[in-house]
């Protein structure tokens, strides 16, 4: 009888615990979507030209995500959109820069709640670690993120954060390639599902409390992709 407790307490042991994986493979993300950076250096770039925009530039950037599904500390997110604009003391990704402390201006969807909004910026703080822990300025305003897809790769994309920030990007093309070592010399500012450099045709913020605005075009410097957490 003994015997038999204890090999139906290993079995309900190992029960449990399968229930738990499971649990936890299902509850392992919670918010998914999709996102777009961009900077002012290059990131798909040679060595060449990595050395000869390092610390006089892309110490800039823009950063936004687009809740598809989700919730994050228990506020459902779907449909939203937050971004955060960056102006940092060094060359973003130089392993021998010190870009920190950043400055950084987080802004929300305006159709966002009061709750959603405290949600927004925790989630985007978590995304951005350090890049966006010292928030100088939370802003709400009309944003959208459009991506146009073919199969699994973005051929367009297109960011708008009305009056304040815009990120438009295309693909890489062969002519992009200009001295033919390009590859992802930078990887993306936060962490992604799936990430695609791109060209950002048009990448400009004239947006409060960074004490500086930036507008910059035709740059090897964008990111398209995807993140779950």
């Amino acid at each position: 009888m003994r015997v038999g407790v204890t090999t139906m307490s290993k079995k309900l042991a190992f029960l449990f615990a399968v229930t738990l994986l499971f649990s936890g493979a299902v509850m392992a993300t919670e918010i998914r979507g999709d996102y777009i950076e961009s900077r002012s250096a290059d990131v798909y770039t040679g060595q060449c030209f990595a050395n000869g925009e390092v610390n006089l530039t892309g110490n800039q950037a823009l950063l936004a995500w687009q809740v598809k599904s989700g919730s994050w500390s228990g506020v459902p997110l779907d449909g939203l959109l937050v971004a955060g604009a960056v102006r940092a003391r060094a060359t973003l990704g130089d392993p021998y820069g010190n870009p920190f402390p950043a400055k950084s201006v987080i802004l929300v969807d305006e159709h966002a709640t009061p709750e959603q909004r405290q949600a927004l910026v925790a989630f985007a703080k978590a995304m951005g670690g350090e890049l966006l822990s010292n928030v100088v300025e939370v802003e709400a305003t009309p944003m959208s993120l459009m991506i146009e897809k073919h199969g699994a790769h973005a051929t367009r994309a297109l960011f708008r954060a009305a009056g304040v920030a815009t990120i438009e990007t295309r693909a890489i093309g062969d002519k992009d390639h200009i001295c033919g070592n390009e590859y992802t010399f930078y990887p993306p500012l936060t962490e992604t599902a799936h990430a695609m450099p791109a060209v950002a045709l048009h990448d400009e913020y004239r947006g409060p409390g960074l004490g500086v605005s930036w507008s910059c075009q035709e740059k090897r410097s964008a990111f398209v992709g995807s993140f779950e957490r």
